[in-house]
């Protein structure tokens, strides 16, 4: 079919549109964003119009080449794109999606005049999830990219779910801090990166000081939000960008400091003690002061451990020091 004449039958077809069940379906669905590439300036055109007319965000690209211009800066869910291009054809366009490293899943649907049975395997083949024949009527093209809104859609969703549900995995639920499971899962990492760069280390063992004794005071509401204001009040010491700190038990907390020596990670230890015993925390039940004791520990190149045991041992010394600062020993924070 002549561009032209493939023109022309979309206007005819978008004019009957306005009365279907389809229009008025797809107008009340949410957008997503279609990038059509067709070097024809007349069919892209109208294609695009169309698109948006039923509730599509709508790219536009002349060229395979252009059309990954076009991705790199406004990431698409649907690539409609005609076969038969100079230079990066449909085919090419399809392959290269299918190998690149996408943040999502691009669905690709290939309209063309090839129409054999061995076109469309080798379509397919190249990576397009759908086929439309140019010529076909609007609702066939728009059936087609609403397939492709769908499973876009579903995989957002299921991908979103997964984000989720790791986060939830490595989240104490009551303070929102990191909990044991992320220590032990990043700090070997934090470790080997501080090898790696040559960098310090710090850790901060904490706990929480007569803890036992607010819950039998205040009540366990009291205390849960004790821990939601240690967390809070904790986090505002720290540099936003790489420290982090994790919830391992009842009321004891690390808090890993990297590219940070010994004399630093003092200073925030110091800073986070003040911070804590000089603002009580308003409950139900009365408001309660409360204080922390910190253990200190780090490691600073050249002499970073290695090995399975070097985690651990790292923590048993800053617990140990966190005793010793109850006792009022120099190993802790004064």
């Amino acid at each position: 079919m002549r561009p032209e004449i493939y023109a022309a039958s979309l206007d005819d077809s978008r004019a009957d549109l306005h009365d279907t069940i389809l229009l008025h379906h797809l107008q009340s669905l949410p957008a997503c964003r279609v990038l059509v590439v067709d070097d024809d300036d007349l069919i892209r055109a109208r294609l695009a119009a169309l698109l948006r007319m039923t509730n599509f965000d709508v790219e536009v690209a002349a060229s395979g080449e252009e059309a990954l211009r076009v991705l790199s800066g406004a990431p698409c869910q649907i690539v409609l794109t005609d076969w038969q291009m100079p230079d990066m054809d449909g085919l090419a366009l399809c392959r290269y999606l299918r190998t690149a490293c996408y943040e999502n899943y691009i669905y690709v649907v290939l309209l063309t005049v090839r129409d054999s049975k061995q076109d469309i395997l080798t379509g397919l083949a190249a990576g397009a999830d759908d086929y439309v024949l140019k010529g076909a009527p609007v609702e066939e093209i728009l059936a087609r990219i609403e397939i492709g809104r769908r499973i876009t859609q579903v995989e957002q969703s299921l991908r979103t779910s997964d984000r989720e549900n790791r986060r939830l995995a490595t989240t104490d639920p009551l303070t929102g801090a990191h909990n044991l499971r992320y220590l032990v899962k990043t700090l070997p990492r934090e470790l080997a990166r501080c090898r790696r760069h040559d960098h310090p280390l710090a850790i901060l063992s904490c706990d929480i000081d007569e803890f036992k004794l607010v819950n039998d005071q205040y009540g366990h509401q009291a205390g849960d939000l004790v821990l939601q204001s240690f967390v809070a009040r904790a986090t505002s010491c720290l540099r936003k960008a790489g420290d982090w700190l994790a919830r391992t038990g009842g009321d004891e907390f690390v808090i890993v400091l990297p590219e940070t020596p010994l004399a630093g990670a003092n200073i925030v230890a110091r800073k986070m003690r003040q911070l804590l015993a000089s603002l009580p925390v308003s409950t139900s039940t009365g408001s309660v002061s409360y204080t922390a004791s910190v253990g200190v520990t780090a490691v600073e190149p050249p002499h970073v451990p290695i090995g399975p045991s070097a985690v651990q041992n790292l923590l048993h010394v800053a617990d140990r020091n966190l005793y010793a600062s109850k006792r009022g020993e120099t190993r802790g924070i004064d």
